[in-house]
């Protein structure tokens, strides 16, 4: 039987966490972003869609290296963090999260905003006209006919968190029972001689987390329109 070891056991689910934790910090700016660009129309809308988007082209190694100028403890951002808050990212495991969470973040945007995209915005305007106000609107008619795509993108980006390795490497290092997720540990074990058969099962692992990821995506998007068909 397929048994995990505990170099398998502790790269899994710290990663499991980190990608939680990244979808759950993301999602709601993330679906904020995607009715933005779905719905409004301003000046430098095309500039927030190129910033939105723009870790999808950059090396996932510079996303790291602006992470770590921008949060480290002595970056504009990451000292005010400590100091105000005792918070730091730099080399521990929520850092990790951000990371994760910067690199998948489009692909979360994208699923909802497409989303967004297809809703018939007469049923909407119906509920105004009923009496709902716009958030009402939005939380008990958008919501539930945007559901598949939420899911979907949600569970994208825990799938593209999970495989997350520039940025993480670059920010969080690669620090045992910390930041060594399952991308770092492979690349570690790749590293190391004899390190072969344990980076094998690693790789096999991955893959196995990632398609299920993918499956569940499908399924609970499929359950979830049959459920509003119905």
């Amino acid at each position: 039987m397929f048994s995990l070891t505990p170099l398998e056991a502790e790269a899994l689910s710290l990663s499991l966490l980190v990608s939680g934790w990244a979808v759950a910090g993301s999602l709601p700016l993330g679906i904020l972003c995607a009715w933005v660009l779905a719905r409004l129309d301003f000046p430098g809308k095309s500039l927030l869609d190129g910033l939105i988007h723009l870790p999808l082209v950059l090396p996932p190694v510079v996303v790291g290296y602006v992470l770590l100028v921008l949060l480290g403890r002595r970056g504009p951002v990451g000292a005010w963090l400590h100091d105000w808050f005792g918070v730091t990212l730099a080399f521990t495991w929520k850092g990790a999260a951000v990371a994760s969470a910067v690199v998948a973040f489009p692909l979360l945007v994208r699923a909802i905003r497409l989303s967004l995209e297809g809703v018939d915005r007469g049923l909407e305007q119906a509920a105004r006209t009923l009496g709902c106000g716009p958030l009402r609107t939005f939380l008990t008619v958008t919501m539930p006919l945007v559901a598949p795509g939420v899911l979907t993108g949600a569970i994208l980006c825990f799938a593209r968190s999970l495989s997350e390795f520039g940025a993480t490497i670059t920010f969080v290092s690669n620090i045992p029972g910390e930041t060594r997720t399952l991308p770092v540990a492979l690349y570690a074990l790749t590293q190391m001689p004899g390190g072969d058969e344990a980076a094998l099962r690693l790789c096999v692992i991955s893959v196995a987390v990632a398609f299920a990821a993918l499956l569940a995506a499908e399924w609970l998007s499929r359950r979830v329109q049959a459920r509003l068909r119905g």
